[in-house]
């Protein structure tokens, strides 16, 4: 008799655990595999902490393959499951598409950024539910404050230093509580020539901070709030954003350059395409975490409706203890229908919440006890040392480096601002230049692809607001040797005969940019490759992971199958599962490129100014390289 194979989809707190338990549960005598866009684990409750410099993003990343002995790592993203002939199709992060044949398929996807119809949001915010949001934050929080010490306009110091979260849940307090922290940190070190110091908003619709929370602990994270003076503003939230500012429901226009989005999550799409009773967005499923009338499928953690056996007709919340919990569960029952064990039934019991607000501050109601100050932070940090599958030990360091030494307020420059867009559907994974849309980003409404801002553009229609003119690597200046983009050639690139948006030689992860035709990659490179027929005949680019949300083309929009029982996530005008395919690319000549390269999405800025540097210019007579 053949291994039974069991696919999980989505890595996060219910995949992960159902993985892990799995692989003990079998003992070796069935064929896991995990399918991921990352190789990680991300243990999302400290990442407030990544984004306020106390931990390296790595001390929050668990590897997969070091932690989950005998299971298959698989990357790439799902985007189409067949139910009817059990497998699952994905693309990788090459753009290679594959497909995984499944006698178990374990749904735990998990959620992303909740975008709600605000003019304005999906241009200029910034969600909270990946490191590479997180990174960005970071960089675009310590930039600001720097600019805003480094100009005499008292306008433009206000609105720089002046950061806006919207959604005063358990993620949102957090980020406002610790930025608040690492703000005021930086202005000791380096004062506002105005005398002004920074400004964090915190505003919500509803009655109170974390109304999901108990009402002591809601009370606790606000006057801990208001003591670092944090703005807390309950029954308002955001009408409209613009590129230098915010108006508020009440009438009241803020000046900012930062606005955090942190409202809520909405189950990933993947779920909504297979055609199965849902509820809220979520698949509804049994007690035993699995999907009536499909035996082999399950479901658990954010995608998935569980009945809440002790609130009869209720489901139980999208929470990681949840979805940590179901996905234990879920193992014993998908290991109980290859016929070992009996089947479990999911009962939760409440454990508590705890907060940290950074320092020695935390809320916390460890079994239903309410706590507060040093001794709520150690049941918090103790908690989540416990919880964490691993870097223990690394993560307990950082916090005593933390504790004794000043933190290092620097920009790294990895993460752009369009690179890490609010409306996506993947924000564990950053865009990459010259990639095509996917559905739910600006990349793909409205079925056109997205457009670069013409180069040059005023810095006031740039996300997050921050200007070109006159900071280190803006845009170059006209005139000066291997500064000026070639015509027809989209700003921040290197005029000379390199391609738009890839890096220079020998730099990580790039193509060698010598010679280079613009927007044709180098042959065999990772990010591009050789062009391959598609479907219609046409070359199409072969390096394009689905989560990678560019600006090449629009993707389809999910919806319907080919066939019954295939579920998946693109369909479009043409024929189902077909994917778009890009125009090809130039021909090699010796003369300079005269195509535009890769764009960014439309309302994002150009590669170039935002964090990066720009074009280098050279004195030893060789070629000018562009930025990386």
């Amino acid at each position: 008799m053949s291994r039974p194979r069991i696919v999980i989809v989505g890595a996060g707190f219910a995949g992960y655990r159902t993985a892990r338990t799995l692989s003990r549960l079998t003992r070796h005598q069935a064929d896991i595999t995990v399918l991921n866009p990352t190789d990680y684990f991300l243990y999302l409750p400290l990442l407030p902490q990544v984004a306020a410099g106390i931990l390296e993003p790595r001390r929050v990343s668990v590897s997969l393959s070091g932690t989950l002995p005998h299971v298959r790592l698989v990357l790439g993203e799902a985007d189409g499951i067949d139910l009817d002939g059990r497998t699952v199709h994905y693309t990788g992060p090459e753009g290679e598409e594959g497909t995984l044949p499944y006698d178990r398929l374990v749904l735990a996807a998990g959620s992303v950024n909740k975008l709600l119809p605000v003019p304005g949001v999906a241009e200029h915010a910034h969600g909270f539910r990946g490191l590479p949001e997180a990174l960005y934050l970071r960089d675009h929080v310590t930039r600001q404050v720097e600019l805003a010490a480094a100009t005499d306009d008292r306008a433009e110091c206000a609105a720089r230093c002046t950061f806006v979260v919207v959604g005063a849940g358990y993620t949102g307090t957090e980020v406002a509580a610790h930025g608040a922290m690492y703000t005021d940190a930086q202005v000791r070190r380096h004062p506002m020539r105005t005398g002004m110091r920074p400004r964090w908003m915190l505003l919500d619709v509803a009655p109170r901070v974390m109304p999901e929370m108990d009402e002591r602990l809601s009370r606790t994270a606000e006057r801990v709030l208001r003591q670092r003076g944090v703005d807390v503003r309950m029954g308002t939230s955001v009408k409209e954003a613009t590129h230098d500012g915010v108006v508020l429901t009440d009438g009241t226009t803020v000046g900012t350059r930062t606005l955090v989005w942190c409202v809520g999550v909405r189950p990933d799409p993947l779920v909504e395409s297979l055609g199965l009773p849902m509820e809220r967005g979520r698949l509804l499923v049994d007690p035993h975490l699995q999907v009536p009338g499909r035996p082999e499928l399950f479901a658990c953690g954010d995608v998935a409706a569980v009945p809440d056996l002790d609130r009869p007709g209720q489901y139980t919340p999208m929470t990681a203890q949840h979805a940590w919990r179901h996905g234990k569960v879920c193992a014993h029952n998908v290991v109980a229908s290859l016929g070992r064990g009996k089947r479990r039934a999911y009962r939760h019991r409440d454990l508590g919440f705890v907060v940290d607000l950074g320092g020695a501050k935390a809320a916390a109601d460890p079994l239903g006890l309410p706590m507060s100050g040093v001794a709520a932070g150690a049941v918090t940090r103790g908690y989540h040392l416990a919880a964490m599958p691993g870097n223990r030990v690394r993560v307990a360091a950082d916090w005593l480096l933390d504790a004794v030494l000043p933190r290092q307020a620097v920009q790294l420059g990895l993460v752009r601002s369009w690179s890490v867009p609010l409306e996506s559907s993947s924000p564990e994974v950053a865009r990459v230049p010259g990639r095509p849309g996917r559905p739910g980003t600006d990349a793909g409404r409205a079925g056109e692809p997205a457009k670069a801002p013409p180069a040059g553009e005023a810095a006031g229609k740039r996300p997050g607001g921050e200007p070109a003119e006159g900071r280190p690597g803006g845009e170059p200046a006209e005139g000066r040797p291997g500064g000026e983009p070639a015509k027809n050639q989209q700003a921040g690139e290197s005029a000379k005969n390199q391609s738009a948006g890839e890096p220079a030689k020998n730099q990580p992860g790039g193509e060698s940019a010598k010679n280079q035709p613009t927007g044709e990659p180098a042959k065999n490179q990772p990010r591009g490759g050789d062009a391959k027929k598609g479907p219609s005949g046409s070359p199409r680019a072969s390096g394009r992971p689905r989560r990678a949300v560019e600006a090449a083309g629009p993707r389809p929009a999910r919806g319907g199958s080919a066939k019954p029982g295939k579920a998946s996530r693109g369909t479009g005008a043409g024929a189902a599962g077909k994917r778009p395919t890009a125009s090809p690319g130039p021909s090699r000549s010796a003369g300079p490129p005269t195509e535009p390269g890769p764009e960014p999405p439309a309302h994002q800025p150009p590669p170039g100014p935002d964090i990066a540097p720009g074009p280098v210019r050279r004195t030893d007579g060789r070629a000018e390289e562009g930025d990386s």
